[in-house]
């Protein structure tokens, strides 16, 4: 089933803005953690992956470092050029049934988008 929209605890959309907020002006990236329930992707925790690689333009990590968890369900990264749109890496990179990226200034979950593993953006909401 795909997911068509997505719920966030409110502690995952502030440590997303926040994590966000240090990474600046480099691309942060968090794992994302929670459950899918009728095409209700529910996000409850992140992860900082290890070894994870942060540029101006570009985050990365490798999935080889991390246990098996199935638990995860994508990635979050951050933009520092303030566009939440995905760009063609991105969704040439999509990893896990849902993509988020936060934009620059990183104020509140206004700045935050949701994409399905097709590139499709979702609604999301803050709980």
């Amino acid at each position: 089933m795909p997911i068509e929209r997505a719920v966030f605890a409110k502690s995952v959309a502030d440590s997303l803005l926040s994590f966000s907020q240090m990474a600046y002006p480099k691309e942060g990236i968090l794992l994302l953690r929670g459950k899918v329930k009728k095409g209700i992707a529910e996000v409850s925790g992140v992860v900082i992956p290890p070894a994870a690689v942060h540029g101006e333009s570009m985050s990365s990590f490798s999935w080889w470092m991390l246990p098996i968890d199935l638990t995860f369900l994508g990635v979050a990264h951050s933009h520092p050029s303030g566009n939440v749109n995905p760009s063609q890496e991105d969704l040439l990179h999509i990893s896990g049934r849902i993509m988020v990226i936060v934009g620059y200034p990183f104020v509140d979950s206004r700045f935050i988008a949701v994409y399905n593993s097709k590139g499709e953006k979702i609604p999301m909401e803050v709980k």
